[in-house]
């Protein structure tokens, strides 16, 4: 590839407009540009850098966000037929910062990418943006979302509860199960169960549980809050309502959870893949595989994913002197989801003591009797992981439990 014969467009991106700047060769700006982001206007945007363009110059473009804001222009100029290279946003970052007076803009952002691209552009990874990989990573996000209102909730309805009822932890081994959300949202303070008979709640209870909890949980309900005595203030009322209140949008996040995870099944079990076949992965946990790592073909084999991942060690070396330490790079978030699974690995049955897995288990506990410490064993099965992830990913295939000797935990 000779450089002379392109000229790199470098676009920093926005939610409502990008910059452009086209930079030659030698990384000197020619021109720039500020356009919409809107798919209606990219024509004007393609002339313009027509119009700039040489004879037999060829322009390929660089864009940091092709799965975000800049996802519209990407497909757009691969739809045209460009060359689109992705630029990791740590490679502008460092760009800025290696000039002696740091300044921050969209056209200097813009110029930055496009001098990244100039000089890096056979070793930039080519813009590839999928329509059902970007669904189920938009998914996971929405689903993200909810989990983490829904716990914000769940301690809000909490603290109120310890104002009204001060033994509730008693009440229901679920204390935002089916069960109790019906009990608190009828009976959101103890003043609801005046004149209430045992009888009365019995059958309440034993409909709100489906027939599994009646007369000894309403028994034992009803001795708690004699117990508790009166909690009854001023403007009880309007904090019953707040109980309800948390009540109902609970249960409107509990199911839109449920609708996101229906999705997520459908789209996983449309790529092929068999992730939930392994011990510790469920729809969810292979939905965050999946967003997280994208199309597994963009890595030409499981040693480029674990550094991706941040699972591999990092090499530092100085004078002759070389060590290998944990590395910190990467995406952080993949390497939380196979710090996780890992764990989940080496796990043992409360009762049974038998491991959830076997070959994990016996494999972590040769690396502790190596020397090694459990985070560093951990580490181990994450690297055995991510290849056993990368090749169920690529071929498709189930994972199969090799055969060994069933063993129990000392």
């Amino acid at each position: 590839m000779k450089r002379e014969k392109f000229i790199y467009v470098g676009v920093d991106l926005h939610k409502f407009q990008h910059t452009a700047v086209i930079v030659n060769c030698w990384g000197e700006k020619l021109i720039e540009t500020t356009f919409l982001n809107k798919p209606s206007l990219f024509n004007n945007f393609n002339t313009f850098v027509e119009e700039h363009t040489e004879k037999d110059i060829t322009p390929v473009f660089g864009l940091e966000d092709v799965n975000g804001y800049g996802r519209s222009l990407a497909v757009y100029l691969l739809e045209k037929g460009y060359k689109v290279k992705s630029v990791n946003p740590s490679l502008s970052y460092a760009e800025r910062k290696s000039y002696a007076m740091t300044k921050k803009s969209d056209s200097w952002d813009a110029q930055c990418i496009a001098e990244i691209l100039a000089r890096k552009f056979t070793q930039l990874p080519n813009a590839a943006p999928s329509d059902i990989y970007w669904t189920i990573s938009t998914l996971v996000g929405r689903r993200d979302a909810l989990v983490k209102v829904l716990g914000s909730l769940k301690n809000q309805l909490h603290l109120q509860l310890s104002y009204h009822y001060s033994s509730y932890r008693q009440f229901f081994s679920q204390l935002e199960g089916k069960t109790a959300l019906a009990f608190w949202e009828k009976y959101p303070s103890p003043d609801h169960l005046k004149g209430v008979k045992m009888e009365e709640l019995r059958k309440f209870i034993l409909k709100a549980s489906s027939n599994s909890l009646s007369t000894k949980k309403a028994k034992e309900i009803l001795s708690l809050v004699d117990c508790d005595g009166n909690t009854k203030r001023d403007y009880q009322s309007e904090r019953d309502f707040i109980v309800q209140s948390l009540v109902r949008d609970i249960r409107f996040r509990k199911k839109e959870i449920n609708r996101v995870e229906k999705k997520l099944k459908k789209l996983v079990k449309s790529l092929g893949m068999q992730l939930e076949t392994m011990t510790g992965i469920d729809t969810v946990t292979a939905s965050a595989l999946i967003s997280e790592i994208g199309d597994v073909h963009r890595f030409s084999n499981p040693n480029k994913l674990a550094r991706y991942a941040g699972v591999s060690p990092v090499l530092f070396g100085s004078g002759g002197k070389e060590t290998y330490h944990k590395s910190q790079q990467g995406n952080r978030n993949l390497h939380h989801i196979f710090l996780n699974l890992a764990v989940q690995q080496v796990q043992v049955s409360k009762g049974s003591k038998i491991p959830r897995n076997p070959v994990f288990y016996n494999y972590y506990q040769k690396k502790l009797s190596e020397g090694k410490t459990k985070k560093q064993a951990l580490i181990c099965i994450m690297r055995r992981l991510v290849n056993i992830i990368y090749g169920m990913m690529k071929n498709k295939e189930a994972y199969i439990m090799p055969e060994q000797v069933e063993t129990k935990a000392s």
